[in-house]
């Protein structure tokens, strides 16, 4: 018998407890019944507490005279949320995330039980879950799906501002009612309801920042603001409401970034090449969040909400590429002096090396819209039902302007580098003999004949690539409940229509020099600082700005004719027509309570990609897809004991959906030249036939609570993978394709006996996954009263993974999977005063970057140990309301304390560094103002 059979006969065994006759009223349902709002009201009302910044109220209803503020009070709210769920769920609310030092919700959730990040230019832009990740999530607004600014479904948390969100739910088991679930958890962000406020609210706040790296590039900053408002408020008769968010930031992230090409046999492992740069990024992000809530009657309340968030990321590189082993045998590079250690070439000279200088500008430009329409009846007499209307809709464009400047056009055209080198756990440095910032020998041009073809001439100098992305989500839903009365006390069953549409535009093209310039040296007016390269020891190298030059009319655009750029478009829609029916469930067993659920969520897609297929070396457009049905059970008990304990009990079918850019029908194909000596054709495309991750899931979890200040949790989970998603490779013969290459394909066509593999993802067996997580909320004061104001909250995780990253191969590691994640905060509030210090820990895992002809490359990431910290005092502690400090509070706070580095290696071998990124330590000072 499968397990979630075994629990069902379990759960008709206690059918005949009745359910607590507490002859309390239930409290007022919250109009909008989400998944969280569903778990954390129980029918009967006994299971809640009620937790406010003012005090607390008592299971039995005591008032306590206790006023509790600022970060105690928000994890009481969040213990309050984890003790009365029906799920195993994690949360932090507004008066956290305001106070810690964050740049999004991001940073915040990073730091709950289970819970860590992947930074992306220094930001806590994807949270990773029971050690797995943001593949294997979904990301909720107010219980709605949302769009994505990435070409998945990932949700990029730095694009929601933490001071526009009131909390963050991260539930870790599933529902039926829970519609867009994830393999290993799901995030649902909240915005204020202010018919649920106990009075008006208006705050205002201002931080300064700075990054202590300093101004790396040109043009760059290294200080920035950001600041912030909120309003909200009740009228006619507390039957209506309104609250309005809205935040702003420009704040600037420096990066010292170094990139290893690859590594190969040489004499021993050594560096094929290296790109380095240094990176400058300004961050500009308007967000702002509005709902209006109305009752009409005391039957009837309307709830409309609006989230907007414009985010603009401009990104200033600057660095050397310099072709190094890889180029031997292919140009008249050598390599003399090498000393070798355990196999590895620490040190040596490279000669006659031919340097690309790059000064490259980015941006990235997403616009994200969501909102929603919610009608709640709840007439009193046993019914309710609600209908939610919503939708959500991000636009991208991506602008990647690569310019290069060399010696001399061509390879082997110009002056040539000797450089010493020496590599060790942080990459390589490297020695110069030419001055690389002198701008009467670094010119415009196209050092390495790269991209030559019949309209580039000798190479190109540099290139333009902006990716346009479209993602609407539109969300259809209605439930209705009604209470039974006894152990089983209601029944509850609802209708989803989720449709949705992503489509990427590619729009490239060539930079050409113009007038058919084969070199230029760069006009002094468009000359800057040099870019100092000191942390590689490659010293200054020459700086300016390419859209500038592309503007002024220094670079044309030339049109990219190769057929493989419209084969990276595509469209892919999906339609998902999902059901649930659900059983609450409330009775006693013995003095203990049990409460939880049980049902079944059946979900219907219609999933189509349309891009260019290949037939032999013939290219189509077409459209594929697939239809399918999944049924998703699903059990959740809780034991709830006089002793305060919880025991939680949960089975269940889970699914995830597929990567959206898994899913299309685009194919590409590129030169890898890692080995220039012997370039490979590397493509890679979608499977529109994919089906998603699917899982049979069971968790045990024993919660001990002291009241609502503080709890302990050892957690248990289990997932056998019966679908896992693969990428597999493949050799691939592109003999016969076209490639504007002159290097590897003269004619303009891919000749016989070029080396080639394709990528593509694929369903096959999965695996299994297990693991323990132990978190806990300590106040010292509760145990030892003269520690009154101390405590430590936080937790650690450790997932095992038994699944073979590829079909047939042995079990290993799948992207984005830490063994071992730890996060903690130790923190004093009282008197106003308030001081606390957080570390997260990562172990090394499996990370997935884009490489050559759309495929992605695995590369093994270091474990990481991230360190902030934060003190603040709240002037109108104590004095009495009235007083000119009342309501304002200041902060000081420090992130990366130790500036903990980004470094990728090659997996299995600790000495192949490929990726050495440093942030450096970033500051904030601030204050807020509540009237």
């Amino acid at each position: 018998m499968s397990p979630l059979a075994i629990g069902l006969v379990m759960l008709l065994s206690a059918g005949t407890a009745q359910a607590q006759d507490t002859g309390v009223a239930p409290p007022p349902a919250p109009p909008q019944q989400t998944e969280e709002e569903k778990t954390e009201v129980t029918p009967t009302g006994e299971v809640q507490e009620e937790v406010s910044a003012g005090g607390t109220t008592s299971p039995s209803g005591d008032s306590q005279d206790i006023v509790v503020t600022g970060f105690r009070a928000s994890l009481m709210s969040a213990i309050n949320k984890k003790k009365t769920s029906e799920q195993v769920v994690e949360s932090v609310s507004a008066e956290d995330i305001g106070k810690l030092p964050d740049a999004s919700i991001g940073e915040s959730i990073a730091r709950l039980p289970g819970l860590t990040s992947q930074r992306l230019n220094g930001r806590a832009a994807f949270i990773s879950i029971r050690g797995f990740g943001p593949d294997f999530s979904t990301t909720l607004l107010n219980g709605r799906e949302q769009t994505s600014t990435g070409d998945n479904r990932a949700v990029e948390f730095d694009q929601y501002p933490s001071e526009v969100v009131n909390r963050v739910d991260v539930y870790k088991t599933m529902t039926p009612s829970l519609i867009g679930q994830g393999l290993v958890g799901t995030v649902d962000i909240r915005t204020a309801r202010p018919l649920e406020t106990t009075s008006r609210v208006i705050a205002v706040g201002l931080k300064a920042s700075n990054a202590e790296i300093g101004k790396l590039n040109a043009g760059s900053k290294d200080f920035g603001w950001r600041a912030n408002a909120t309003y909200i408020d009740k009228f006619a008769d507390d039957t209506m409401g309104i609250a309005l968010s809205a935040s702003y930031v420009d704040e600037p992230y420096q990066i010292e970034e170094y990139n290893a090409w690859g590594w190969q046999d040489s004499g021993g492992r050594i560096i094929s090449g290296n790109k380095s740069w240094v990176t400058s990024t300004q961050l500009k992000r308007y967000g702002a969040s509005a709902t209006f809530q109305a009752d009409m009657s005391d039957a009837f309340r309307v709830t409309l909400d609006g989230f907007y968030s414009k985010f603009d990321d401009d990104i200033i590189r600057r660095g050397i590429e310099l072709p190094l082993a890889g180029a031997l045998g292919w140009t008249s590079a050598g390599l003399t002096n090498t000393q070798v250690e355990d196999g590895n070439v620490v040190s040596g000279t490279f000669t006659n090396i031919e340097a690309v200088v790059n000064n490259h500008h980015l941006t990235r430009e997403a616009d994200l819209f969501s909102g929603g329409a919610n009608l709640a009846w709840r007439p009193g007499n046993g019914w309710k039902a609600e209908l939610d209307l919503s939708i959500s809709r991000t636009d991208r464009e991506e602008l990647i302007l690569e310019s290069n400047a060399g010696t001399g056009r061509g390879f082997g055209v110009g002056a040539r580098d000797t450089l010493d080198f020496e590599c060790g756990e942080s990459g390589c440095t490297f020695d110069p003999t030419l001055d690389y910032s002198d701008p009467n020998v670094i010119k415009l041009t196209s050092p390495m004949g790269w991209g030559a073809g019949p309209d580039t001439p000798g190479g190109q100098d540099g290139y333009y690539n902006n990716r346009i992305v479209d993602d609407v989500l539109k969300q259809y839903r209605g439930d209705v409940e009604r209470e039974l009365g006894g152990f089983l006390s209601s029944v509850r069953a609802g209708l989803s229509l989720t449709d949705r549409d992503k489509s990427l535009t590619p729009d490239e093209s060539y930079l050409m020099l113009a007038n058919g310039a084969a070199e230029m040296v760069v006009p002094s007016q468009y000359l800057l600082r040099p870019t100092n390269l000191s942390y590689l020891d490659l010293g200054p190298v020459i700086s300016y700005d390419p859209l500038a030059l592309l503007r002024d009319g220094i670079y044309t655009r030339v049109a990219n004719p190769h057929s493989d750029i419209p084969r990276k478009a595509y469209d892919i829609r999906e339609n998902l027509y999902a059901g649930y029916v659900m059983l609450n469930l409330d009775g006693d067993i013995g003095p203990s309570r049990l409460t939880g659920n049980v049902g079944v969520q059946a979900v219907r897609t219609d999933q189509e990609s349309t891009g260019a297929v290949i037939t032999g070396n013939i290219f189509d457009r077409a459209t594929l897809g697939d239809k399918y049905w999944d049924v998703l059970p699903n059990l959740n008990l809780s034991l709830r004991t006089p002793a305060d304990l919880v025991v939680r009990f949960a089975l269940a079918r889970q699914m995830q959906r597929p990567r959206l850019d898994q899913m299309r029908v685009a194919f590409g194909y590129g030169v890898d030249r890692t080995d220039l000596s012997n370039p490979t054709i590397r493509g890679g495309g979608g499977n529109p036939e994919l089906r998603p991750y699917r899982a049979n899931a069971a968790d045990l979890t024993v919660e001990k609570y002291f009241g609502t200040r503080g709890y302990v949790a050892a957690q248990l989970f289990y997932k056998q993978l019966k679908n896992f998603i693969y990428e597999q490779e493949v050799p691939y013969d592109y003999a016969g394709l076209p490639l504007d290459d002159l290097l590897v394909a003269p004619s303009g066509i891919i000749p016989e006996g070029v080396p080639g593999t394709i990528s593509q993802p694929v369903n096959a067996k999965g695996g299994k996954i297990y693991g323990v997580e132990i978190a806990g909320t300590l106040p010292f004061g509760e145990f030892i009263s003269a520690l009154d104001g101390f405590g430590v909250t936080g937790g650690y995780g450790y997932t095992k993974s038994r699944v073979r990253p590829e079909p047939d191969g042995p079990f290993g590691d799948i992207p984005g999977y830490s063994r071992h994640v730890a996060n903690g905060t130790l923190f004093f509030e009282k008197w106003g005063f308030g001081a606390r210090v957080s570390a997260r820990y990562r172990s090394t895992f499996m990370g997935e970057f884009s490489g050559f002809g759309a495929n992605r490359i695995r590369r093994r990431a270091k474990g990481e140990t991230l360190i902030d910290a934060q003190i603040g005092y709240d002037l109108g502690a104590g004095r009495g309301a009235g007083t000119m400090f009342n309501g304002l509070s200041v902060f000081a706070q420090a992130s990366n304390l130790t500036d903990e580095p980004f470094s990728t290696i090659n997996a299995g071998a600790p000495f192949e560094v490929i990726d050495y990124q440093s942030y450096g330590r970033r500051y904030q000072v601030g204050a807020t103002f509540k009237f």
